[in-house]
C-alpha cells in the first residue's frame, strides 16, 4: 500500500500490481490433512509449555523450604515424590497440601503428552512420505509429522537450497560496494520446524560425531551451535529431495546417499 494511502482502493490496487509481478511468490494452501497434523503439534507445544511452567512452579515453591532436585526435567519425580511423603517434616503441611494440586495437573499434562505421541504415531503409520523421512538421521516422530504436514508441494521450492532457506537455515547476506559478508541465520520461516531440525542435528553430532568423517572434520573447524546448524541444513536438502523425487536414505557409513524405492 502506498504511504499514507491505507484504504481498501489502494490496497485493491496493490494487490493488481503484485500479481502480475513475475518474481511474486504465492503461499500454497495446506489440505485438510496437513492442517490437522499442525492442530496435534500446537496443542502438543502448548501442553510442553504447561508442563515446563508447572515443574518450574514445584522447584521454585520447594527451593524456599530449602528442598531442591538437581536441575533436570526427569528430577521432578524426586520432587514429587517428596511432596507425597507424609513422613518428610521439612515441607509443611499446609504447602504440601496446596503442591499437591500442581503434582496431580503435571501427571495430568504428561498423560495428555502421551497420547497426543500416539497420535502423532498413527498419523506415520499411515504416511508413506513421514516413514520414509524418518530413514533421515536426526527425524523422527515428532520432526517427520511437522515437515510433511508444513509442505504442501515439494515442487514449490526450485532445490533443497531453497527448502533450507524457506526454513531460515542460511546466513544472511549483507553486501555493499563489491563486498558480500555473511552473518548468522536468517530465521526466517516456519521456526518450530527449524527448531525440530537444530534440534535433530545436535542429537547426530552426539551420537555420531566421531564415527562419520565428515561431520567429525565439521566439529573441529567450526563452533558447535555453527556445525549444528550445517547439519540441520545438510538434514533440510535431503528432506526435499526425499519428498520430491522418493526413495529413502541410505547409510553407506561414509556419506548421505539416496536409495530409491
Amino acid at each position: 500500500t502506498k504511504l499514507g494511502a491505507i484504504h481498501d482502493a489502494a490496497d485493491a490496487e496493490a494487490i493488481c500490481e503484485a500479481v502480475t509481478r513475475p518474481t511474486m511468490r504465492f503461499v500454497p494452501i495446506k489440505d485438510e490433512m496437513q492442517q490437522e497434523v499442525l492442530v496435534i503439534h500446537r496443542v502438543r507445544e502448548m501442553l510442553i509449555r504447561q508442563r515446563t511452567q508447572l515443574i518450574n512452579s514445584i522447584r521454585g515453591h520447594l527451593a524456599e523450604f530449602g528442598i531442591i532436585a538437581p536441575n533436570r526435567a526427569h528430577n521432578i519425580g524426586i520432587l514429587t515424590k517428596l511432596i507425597e511423603d507424609e513422613d518428610f517434616e521439612e515441607l509443611p503441611s499446609v504447602a504440601r497440601h496446596a503442591l499437591r494440586y500442581l503434582v496431580e495437573q503435571l501427571r495430568e499434562v504428561k498423560s495428555k503428552l502421551f497420547r497426543i505421541d500416539q497420535d502423532l504415531i498413527r498419523v506415520v503409520k499411515g504416511s508413506d512420505a513421514c516413514r520414509r523421512l524418518m530413514t533421515i538421521p536426526g527425524i523422527g516422530v515428532v520432526t517427520a509429522t511437522a515437515l510433511v504436514s508444513s509442505m504442501r508441494e515439494p515442487s514449490d521450492f526450485k532445490s533443497g537450497r531453497h527448502f533450507a532457506a524457506w526454513l531460515g537455515l542460511v546466513p544472511k547476506q549483507h553486501s555493499t560496494g563489491g563486498k558480500d559478508s555473511l552473518g548468522g541465520i536468517s530465521k526466517r520461516g516456519d521456526g518450530y520446524l527449524r527448531r525440530l531440525l537444530i534440534h535433530g542435528s545436535r542429537s547426530i553430532m552426539r551420537w555420531r560425531g566421531r564415527s562419520w568423517t565428515w561431520l567429525a572434520k565439521l566439529r573441529d573447524r567450526r563452533p558447535a551451535n555453527v556445525a549444528a546448524v550445517a547439519v540441520a541444513n545438510k538434514t533440510a536438502r535431503i528432506v526435499w529431495a526425499l519428498l520430491r523425487f522418493g526413495g529413502t536414505y541410505g547409510h553407506p557409513g561414509e556419506g548421505a546417499t539416496m536409495r530409491t524405492a
